[in-house]
């Protein structure tokens, strides 16, 4: 039985009792390095094929530092108060401004040594136009909720405003539509983690190469997540979907959710330090006989991979603005395909 694993994370021993609650088969680790058995002429031609492909994206420089306004809406969510941060390190100026229903004392937020002011979103189409008028170069990064995702792109569109939305849920297909019709400059992307987001690349080059490769295989898929996320992960959804494109019949509502603390540490394997902040997510197919199987996995504890990732989207979008690229609309595999992430 051939058994394939990717993880980020040691929680192998979780996984099995996992793999064992769900009854899935007990598989024997592949001992042998995978690939080590192809033909050189065929990895040579491969090796090749990828560096042609980067090499034809280009890679244009981008100055070694880079300073700009960044609004963070909202500051006052974990993940937000997170990008500021992360913001602040890089180098940016954090606007000191941000808009939460979430009441802090004063309405008064510290982020590093940064006061922002925290006002309602009922006030943000009143105040933003002020702030875009004295921050010519400002950029917006938004990580709400998802029931304000397509209302604040359509804001953020009425004004013109680029935007790296964050945010996972809404609908999606309205989003895209209304910043396309509006035509301004954004990053959307489910998800900011740098190298999650080179696995889902790699997912989408396999499902558009090898169409329906896992035609009849069955998939599970199970994903943990903090409690507060109210929503199916945006990355679980795009790797599903890639696997529909390979022939396997999935229907998101199919997906099992762990968001109960117990069962996070005692069944999944994350760290009790992390349960306000991981992302575990499994992936398993088995053969229609069951004597083939493949499981991939990625485990991340904290929010610095998506923090990271999320100014590396800023900055990348505004090199693509002070260059008056014709295309304006973009994702985080564009941003990697650039290679100019710190």
């Amino acid at each position: 039985m051939l058994s394939a694993t990717i993880a980020a994370h040691p929680a192998a021993a979780a996984a099995i009792t996992l793999r064992q609650r769900h009854s899935l088969r007990r598989r024997q680790p592949l001992r042998v390095p995978i690939g080590a058995a192809a033909p050189r002429r065929r990895m040579e031609t491969a090796r090749s094929s990828v560096v042609n492909a980067v090499a034809s994206q280009g890679v244009p420089a981008v100055p070694p530092k880079l300073s700009f306004p960044i609004l963070v809406n909202s500051c006052t969510g974990k993940m937000g108060k997170a990008v500021a941060e992360a913001a602040v390190s890089a180098g940016l100026q954090l606007v000191p401004v941000s808009f939460s229903a979430t009441e802090v004392p004063d309405g008064k937020l510290k982020i590093c040594d940064r006061e922002i002011r925290i006002h309602d979103p009922s006030e943000s189409e009143k105040i933003l136009p002020s702030i875009m008028e004295e921050y010519p170069d400002l950029i917006v990064v938004d990580y709400t909720v998802p029931d304000a995702v397509n209302a604040n792109a359509e804001l953020y569109c009425k004004l013109g405003l680029p935007v790296v939305m964050g945010t996972t849920g809404g609908d999606r297909q309205l989003l895209h539509k209304t910043v396309q019709d509006a035509n301004i400059y954004a990053v959307i992307s489910p998800q900011m983690g740098k190298q999650v987001v080179a696995f889902l690349a790699a997912m989408e080059i396999m499902a558009g190469q090898f169409p329906d490769a896992f035609s009849g295989y069955k998939l599970e898929v199970m994903e943990s997540h903090q409690a507060t996320k109210l929503d199916v992960s945006g990355t679980a959804k795009a790797v599903i979907s890639c696997f529909q494109k390979l022939g396997v019949s999935f229907d998101m509502d199919e997906v099992k959710l762990v968001r109960d603390p117990e069962e996070q540490v005692n069944v999944v394997g994350v760290p009790e330090e992390h349960l306000e902040g991981h992302a575990f997510h499994m992936y398993h197919l088995t053969s229609p006989d069951g004597t083939v199987s493949f499981e991939f996995q990625h485990n991340i504890c904290g929010r610095s991979i998506y923090a990271e990732g999320t100014v590396d989207a800023a900055m990348f979008l505004y090199t693509k603005i002070q260059s008056g690229a014709s295309k304006k609309l973009y994702d985080m595999i564009d941003v990697l395909r650039e290679g100019n992430m710190r």
